[in-house]
């Protein structure tokens, strides 16, 4: 049983992607399609442009579904189709990826619902007064624990639970300053500054789901192919009223990837295909469900592997 996992952000580079659009006709017309439904070539800045620039959560998140999607129509080119996979899921933004490639969010939307999640996320808190940092060595809830105890008053809880031995902290930077020497007085092997600007997944971002609810209105969804493990419930869902609901809620809770890596392993799966660029949640998922297969699938090569 197979699983088709989609990165989030941080798994973005320069380059990534156009040997899939040299090789597979299916994959540039992807970036085609993103250019054309952003009225910009975001392929050029891909492809060409400064890592700076990439970067911004504005640019990054259209930009790693675009790639993901590329693999996505390079796989269906060999024959290789998303109902092959029981289930679907997404780290964060790789949400709207998993939902596009099952079927049930086109891909100019999907382009324009994260070109105005990035803006909303980098617009709901001033540069410099959010941060995010990475907890590794204690789990979900040691670092619950450290978050409440150093919020004093502050926002900062746990964003993102990764894996056993990784959570992400996010909230107003002087309380994840705490957090992260409180993390490693109580224990922990690393405590993290990211080099995020803004913090991401949690109450501070309630503007930015403001915004996604009014984006989301005006987008028609499809019940999905196959069903999409939600971030926000770490079980699948196929409703359509439902993933419309969570997509907004993502905004602001934490993710919890952990548990939704478990409980596809749960339900069966035995491998997972992560698919679109880096491999930074094959390795997350190695250290959930260490007797699963995981494989990356980000150029032609791995497409290739794959199909055999």
């Amino acid at each position: 049983m197979r699983a088709l996992l989609f990165p989030g952000q941080g798994a973005q580079t320069i380059g990534m992607g156009r040997d899939l659009a040299e090789a597979y006709p299916a994959a540039r017309a992807v970036f085609e399609e993103v250019d054309e439904a952003l009225g910009e070539k975001l392929s050029t800045l891909i492809w060409e442009g400064e890592a700076d620039e990439l970067t911004l959560t504005r640019n990054a998140q259209p930009a790693l579904m675009a790639m993901s999607m590329a693999a996505m129509r390079a796989l269906e080119a060999e024959g290789i189709t998303v109902e092959d996979a029981a289930f679907v899921a997404g780290h964060s933004l790789g949400e709207y990826s998993a939902l596009c490639g099952a079927g049930a969010i086109g891909l100019a939307d999907a382009a324009r619902l994260l070109r105005a999640r990035g803006q909303a996320m980098q617009e709901a808190v001033p540069v410099g007064e959010g941060a995010m940092a990475a907890v590794l060595g204690l789990d979900l809830a040691a670092v619950t624990d450290v978050a409440e105890t150093a919020a004093q008053g502050e926002v900062c809880v746990a964003a993102n639970d990764n894996d056993p031995a990784q959570v992400v902290i996010s909230g107003h930077k002087a309380a994840v300053e705490r957090a992260a020497n409180l993390a490693k007085e109580r224990g922990a092997k690393r405590a993290l500054m990211l080099p995020v600007s803004a913090p991401f997944h949690s109450p501070l971002m309630a503007p930015a789901a403001q915004a996604m609810a009014q984006a989301l209105e005006d987008v028609t969804i499809h019940q999905p192919k196959v069903p999409v493990v939600a971030n926000v419930l770490a079980h699948a869902v196929t409703d359509v009223g439902e993933i419309r609901r969570l997509l907004v809620e993502q905004v602001t809770h934490s993710v919890r990837w952990r548990e939704s890596v478990a409980w596809m392993a749960a339900q069966g799966v035995t491998e997972f295909w992560e698919i679109g660029a880096g491999k930074a949640l094959s390795g997350m998922v190695r250290r959930i469900a260490r007797d699963a297969e995981t494989r990356a699938i980000g150029t032609p090569a791995d497409v290739a592997a794959a199909k055999e």
